[in-house]
C-alpha cells in the first residue's frame, strides 16, 4: 500500500502522465505508466482515499489538457475540471482497493477507467469527448483496436497495459504476461479484422484561408474570411472532384441563396467543374442561427446541405440559458445565439458520391462519423473551425479524433479549418498531410471512395459499454465473498 504522505505526490505524478500522452504533447507511452500508478494507489485504499486520489489524479491531468475552454467559458473551464475528476474519483471508487486480492482489482481497474471515460464522453450536455486516453493513442499502435471496439476500446486496452505494468511491480508475472499478449491478440485482430474495400478515387482539394488565430465570430470581420478563403481558392489545380471548405467561414444573414456569397460559391464550383462543400452559418433570427454544410454542384447550383447535430455547449447554445446568463451576468461573453439542431443523417448526396460529414466538435463522437457511413457515406468530411482558440489544444486533439474516426470506420477523412490544423487521414489513421497554423494553404491529394463496413462501424461503441459494467460488478461480487455460480464454497470456509 501507498502511504498517505506519498499518495498526493504519486496522483498528481499519474495524472500528468496521462495528461502527456494526449495532443499536442503526445508522449503516447506515458498514458500506460499513469494508469498503473492509479492502480498502486487504489490498492489497499479505503474507500475515500481511493475517490480523493483518483479525484486528485483527474485533476494533474485535466487541468492543462482543458486549458482550451479558458477561452470559450471561463467560468465553466474550472467547474468543467472539477466536474470530470469527480467522474474519475467515482471510478476509483467502483475498484475494490483490497490489497489481498489484486487480481479481483485487475478485473475492475480496466473496466472502471473505461466507464469513466464514457460517462465523461456523454455528460453532462452531451459531454465533452477531449483530452481522452484514446486520442492519446491515435498515431500509436493501440490505436488500430478502434477499428473493431471504437475508440472506448481503445481506452480498455490502455488500461490493461497499465494493469501489466502495475501485475509486473509486484512481480506477478503470469497476470503481466497475460494481459499484454491479450492485448497483443486485440490488437492482431484489429489488424486482420474485416474492413471496407476501395469502390473509386475522387482528387479532392482542402482549402484553409489562413489569418490571425485567436479570433471571435463577433470580433472578426466574415467578409475577410470569406474573401481569404475565395482567394485561396484560386490556388487550386484542376482537374478537382470535391473542393472542401471549413465549417462557417461562410456567415451570412437569411438563407445563402439570398446572399452574394451564395453567387460567389455558385461561380467558383461553376469555375472549377467541381463539387463544392462549404460551411455556411445562416441568421434565422436575432435568436438563433443554422449551421450548414451546403453543396454547390459543378453546373453553380445548390446541392444537398447537412445540418449539424452535436452543437458545442456555451460555444454554439447556452444550456439553461435563462439561469446561466442570470449568474453569468452582463459582461459573460456568451453567445447570443442558439444553434438550431439539425435532424438529418450525417451524410450529403453528391456527384462525387455520398460524403460522411461530421462538422467541427461532431467529429469528437464515435456515433456521428458512424452515422454517415451506415447511410452510405464513402468518405468522412469534417469542416470545422478552431480559430477562436489560443492555444493548439482543440486543433491538435481533433486531428486526433479524425485519425480515431478514419480507423473505425476504414474512410479517408478530410478535415478543413480557417486557420489550422486542415489535415487528410488515410484509413489507417496515417496523417497524409497537415497545415500550419493561421497560413493560406490548399491540400490536394487523391483518395479513396470506400464501401463496406468495419466491426466497429456494425457494432457501435455500446457492447463496450456493457461488457466493462459487467466486469466491475463480477469484481465487486468477487471482492465480496459471494460464491461463483456452479462454483462450491469449501466447507468450513468464511468470506475474508
Amino acid at each position: 500500500m501507498i502511504s498517505r504522505r506519498r499518495s498526493p505526490a504519486l496522483a498528481i505524478l499519474a495524472g500528468a502522465l496521462l495528461a502527456a500522452a494526449v495532443p499536442p504533447f503526445g508522449w503516447w507511452p506515458t498514458a500506460f505508466i499513469g494508469v498503473a500508478i492509479w492502480d498502486r494507489l487504489l490498492a489497499g485504499a479505503p474507500p475515500r482515499a481511493r475517490f480523493l486520489r483518483s479525484f486528485l489524479m483527474a485533476v494533474a491531468w485535466f487541468a492543462p489538457t482543458m486549458l482550451w475552454m479558458v477561452d470559450l467559458t471561463a467560468i465553466g473551464y474550472p467547474v468543467a475540471v472539477i466536474v470530470y475528476s469527480s467522474m474519475v474519483g467515482v471510478a476509483g471508487l467502483a475498484v475494490p482497493g483490497r490489497a489481498d486480492r489484486s487480481w479481483i482489482r485487475w478485473i475492475a481497474v480496466p473496466a472502471a477507467f473505461t466507464l469513466a471515460e464514457i460517462t465523461r464522453w456523454t455528460l453532462p450536455f452531451g459531454g465533452v469527448p477531449l483530452a481522452t486516453t484514446a486520442m492519446s493513442q491515435a498515431a500509436a499502435p493501440l490505436g488500430q483496436i478502434a477499428r473493431v471496439l471504437c475508440a472506448i476500446g481503445v481506452v480498455f486496452a490502455v488500461a490493461v497495459v497499465g494493469v501489466a505494468l502495475s501485475a509486473a511491480w509486484e512481480r506477478r508475472w503470469a497476470v503481466a504476461c497475460g494481459s499484454l499478449a491479450g492485448v497483443v491478440a486485440l490488437l492482431g485482430f484489429a489488424m486482420v479484422a474485416p474492413r471496407g474495400h476501395q469502390v473509386g478515387e475522387l482528387r479532392v482539394a482542402v482549402v484553409q484561408g489562413g489569418g490571425p488565430q485567436g479570433t471571435h465570430a463577433a470580433t472578426s470581420d466574415a467578409r475577410a474570411v470569406f474573401r481569404r478563403h475565395l482567394d485561396a481558392s484560386e490556388a487550386i489545380h484542376t482537374p478537382v472532384d470535391l473542393v472542401v471548405w471549413p465549417e462557417n467561414v461562410v456567415d451570412v444573414e437569411g438563407p445563402i441563396g439570398a446572399n452574394p456569397e451564395g453567387s460567389a460559391l455558385s461561380a467558383l464550383a461553376e469555375k472549377l467543374d467541381t463539387t463544392l462543400v462549404a460551411g455556411v452559418t445562416e441568421g434565422v433570427d436575432p435568436r438563433t442561427f443554422t449551421n450548414v454544410a451546403q453543396v454547390y454542384l459543378p453546373d453553380g447550383s445548390a446541392g444537398d446541405r447537412y445540418e449539424k447535430v452535436r452543437r458545442v455547449p456555451f460555444g454554439e447554445y447556452v444550456p439553461m440559458r435563462t439561469f446561466i446568463e442570470w449568474a453569468a451576468g452582463a459582461d459573460s461573453g456568451l453567445p447570443a445565439r442558439d444553434a438550431q439542431i439539425g435532424t438529418g443523417p450525417a451524410v450529403l448526396h453528391t456527384p462525387a458520391g455520398p460524403l460522411a460529414v461530421a462538422i467541427s466538435w461532431e467529429i469528437f463522437f464515435t456515433n456521428r462519423g458512424r452515422d454517415g457511413v451506415l447511410h452510405g457515406g464513402e468518405l468522412l468530411l469534417n469542416p470545422t473551425n478552431g480559430s477562436s482558440y489560443w492555444l493548439t489544444e482543440v486543433q491538435s486533439q481533433q486531428v486526433a479524433s479524425s485519425r480515431l474516426r478514419a480507423i473505425e470506420n476504414d474512410r479517408w477523412v478530410l478535415q478543413a479549418a480557417p486557420t489550422g490544423f486542415s489535415a487528410i487521414v488515410d484509413p489507417s489513421g496515417g496523417l497524409v498531410a497537415r497545415t500550419d497554423i493561421s497560413e493560406r494553404a490548399v491540400l490536394e491529394h487523391t483518395v479513396g471512395e470506400r464501401s463496406g463496413d468495419t466491426i466497429a462501424t456494425r457494432i457501435g461503441p455500446n457492447p463496450m459499454v456493457v461488457v466493462s459494467i459487467l466486469l466491475v460488478v463480477l469484481a465487486w461480487w468477487l471482492a465480496l465473498g459471494r460464491p461463483i455460480p456452479g462454483r462450491r464454497r469449501p466447507s468450513g470456509s468464511r468470506s475474508s
